[in-house]
């Protein structure tokens, strides 16, 4: 009985000796590692954003702006964290004004408008020259259609000057002027740029006869409210993003390019032929063409190309011109261009009856005769009966 304690009692110790090694091996051991690696010391990494710093006052058009105001602070700090924080966004915006501010600042100048507006375009189009508002305003300004027709951009469907980068940065910058000329401050008219002349004056005589920004603020519509906020913000940005270590390496388009003038009609196919560029580029280079036709027979037209593409065309004389001209140029397709460039873009069709002559069509619908005979490619002022004409309204 003594030897069977004493045997059940070295059974339990060697249990216990087991659960303590196999605990040790365990713990200690780590699955067969080093004892010296059984406990690591992992770093605790905090990852947080720090917003960009707001600064206590800015210049714009040469006077400084205070951002002490709180709304005006907030509205700043917003774009401007938005501007450092985009960064894809921020680079393409980078590399389009590498290639778009060269070509606008001397025109500013040349206007005597503040070199500040260039970055107008910015948070207008976001440097696109074929962006179209839902609105309908269009290109790097945005003009829309009846104000670029008022200084002068030609607007149908084969040409919106709207898109071409020189012509409307000509027209925004004798628009600015004039809204200057208007009221006296560049911070009114840049208000007056974006919801009209009319609703500045409006807020101007609710004010009680004010006439700066922040004085008539209250009074303005909402989206003019945070439209000069948002345009020093970009300006600001725009100007310091090397501090938010923002670095493109190369603008979107290093080619150096050159103009030349185009007095007759001419297709991109013919000018595609001659110098093998590509439409997508031949496209991108004169967003102001809404067609594969450049009308130069009714107005004077820049083609605009890399240098190395100009030589090939000026080489090639007429025969540019004369490449399948009868495919690219048929009698129809000559009317359209008429039609389109005198604005022609109503019309109707009149059946002819018995009786009737050009001469009482005409004087119908208070046109000509002549014209009548040039839109329907009559050769004799002779008609019959059952027949139809095109006539287009005035």
């Amino acid at each position: 009985m003594k030897k069977e304690n004493t045997f059940n009692l070295k059974n339990v110790v060697v249990s216990i000796l087991s659960i303590v090694i196999i605990a040790f091996l365990v713990v200690f051991l780590g699955g067969g590692k080093d004892p010296g690696e059984a406990v690591e010391h992992r770093p605790v990494v905090s990852s947080f954003t720090v917003s960009p710093l707001v600064p206590e006052q800015v210049e714009f058009c040469s006077e400084e702006i205070s951002l002490k105001r709180l709304d005006m602070r907030e509205r700043f700090d917003r774009e401007l964290t938005s501007f450092t924080y985009f960064h894809s966004t921020t680079l393409l915006y980078i590399k389009r004004a590498n290639r778009f501010f060269p070509i606008i600042e001397p025109i500013l100048k040349k206007n005597d408008i503040p070199d500040d507006f260039k970055y107008l375009c910015v948070i207008e189009s976001n440097l696109d020259t074929r962006a179209l508002s839902p609105a309908k305003a269009a290109g790097l300004w945005q003009f829309m259609e009846s104000t670029g027709k008022n200084y002068g951009l030609t607007v149908n469907s084969l040409i919106d000057d709207r898109n071409d980068v020189i012509k409307s940065t000509d027209a925004a910058a004798r628009h600015l002027k004039d809204l200057y000329d208007i009221f006296g401050d560049w911070s009114l008219a840049i208000s007056a740029y974006n919801c009209g002349p009319g609703n500045v004056t409006k807020a101007i005589t609710r004010s009680g006869g004010k006439k700066t920004f922040w004085e008539i603020y209250p009074y303005l519509p909402r989206e003019t409210r945070n439209y000069l906020p948002a345009f020093i913000a970009v300006n600001y940005a725009m100007s310091y993003y090397k501090e938010h270590s923002i670095c493109p390496i190369e603008p979107i388009v290093s080619q150096t390019t050159d103009t030349i003038h185009i007095t007759k009609n001419i297709h991109f196919e013919q000018i595609i032929h001659f110098t093998g560029i590509s439409k997508e580029e031949l496209q991108n280079f004169n967003p102001q063409y809404l067609t594969d036709i450049i009308p130069g027979s009714y107005r004077t037209c820049s083609l605009t190309l890399p240098a190395d593409r100009i030589k090939p065309l000026l080489e090639a004389g007429d025969s540019l011109y004369l490449f399948k001209k009868e495919s690219y140029f048929s009698k129809s397709k000559l009317n359209y261009i008429e039609d389109s460039m005198n604005n022609r873009s109503n019309f109707i069709t009149h059946k002819i009856k018995s009786g009737e002559t050009l001469s009482t069509i005409a004087r119908k619908y208070h046109t000509t005769v002549k014209d009548i005979m040039k839109w329907n490619n009559l050769t004799s002022d002779k008609i019959r009966a059952g027949k139809s004409l095109s006539i287009y309204l005035k």
